[in-house]
């Protein structure tokens, strides 16, 4: 029984209420925020992390619904920035969580080196370490400081698991990496893989998002 007085259950609930983090879930390169792959795992990050609140946008290029090629990330750097800003405002106290999907992974981390703003942690899904001609991407992944998660599959083209490996060994922050075997650079696993090792995806994907709390959950506590 909790013989607690109203005003100090009011205070718990509020307590328990700040603990909840803030997740600024940014896209990738070729789907908007209302693409299946986006609103399912919003809706599994809000509910993994407890969070107060999952915020999801599109980039200028693909407002609207249009169809527009993505820019060089720098440049979309100020707005992604100018969301953030405008959630840490309409939720301060809670710790702010940035997410993406592959390109929005790599602006998140861009983001996150700001001095303008506080981020406890970064979860990249899918990171495109390796560009478009081959060359490892790790200029500000060596700049960073706040905590950062990759979640990877073994089979992304995108993002070779050595050299990942070898850019994480190398960082100032805090990382840990969680590899999803077989998994594509959206986490995919083909019908075969699954069955030989007696899986489905969403197990596989339940014991990612399991990874993610865990860390999530570790960053906050040190920064408590």
């Amino acid at each position: 029984m909790d013989d607690a007085s109203p005003p100090l259950k009011k205070r718990r609930k509020e307590n328990e209420e700040l603990c909840s983090p803030v997740v600024i879930f940014a896209h990738g390169a070729g789907a908007p925020s209302s693409s299946d792959w986006m609103i399912r795992w919003k809706e599994m990050l809000k509910k993994t992390l407890s969070a107060v609140e999952v915020v999801t946008f599109d980039y200028p290029y693909l407002a609207g619904g249009k169809r527009g090629v993505a820019p060089k990330a720098e440049k979309l750097i100020e707005f992604h920035l100018d969301v953030v800003k405008e959630t840490a405002a309409k939720f301060p106290g809670h710790h702010l969580i940035l997410a993406g999907k592959s390109m929005g992974s790599r602006v998140s981390c861009m983001v996150s080196v700001n001095e303008d703003i506080t981020v406890s942690a970064v979860i990249c899904l899918g990171y495109p370490l390796k560009g478009a001609k081959g060359a490892i991407r790790d200029e500000t992944l060596l700049e960073m400081r706040v905590p950062v998660m990759f979640v990877q599959g073994s089979k992304d083209p995108m993002c070779p698991l050595d050299k990942l490996e070898a850019v994480c060994n190398k960082m100032k922050a805090v990382t840990e990496l969680h590899v999803i075997d077989g998994g594509d650079h959206s986490f995919k696993i083909g019908k075969k893989h699954l069955e030989t090792n007696g899986l489905t995806q969403d197990q596989v994907e339940d014991v990612a998002l399991k990874a993610i709390a865990d860390f999530v959950s570790k960053s906050l506590a040190e920064r408590s």
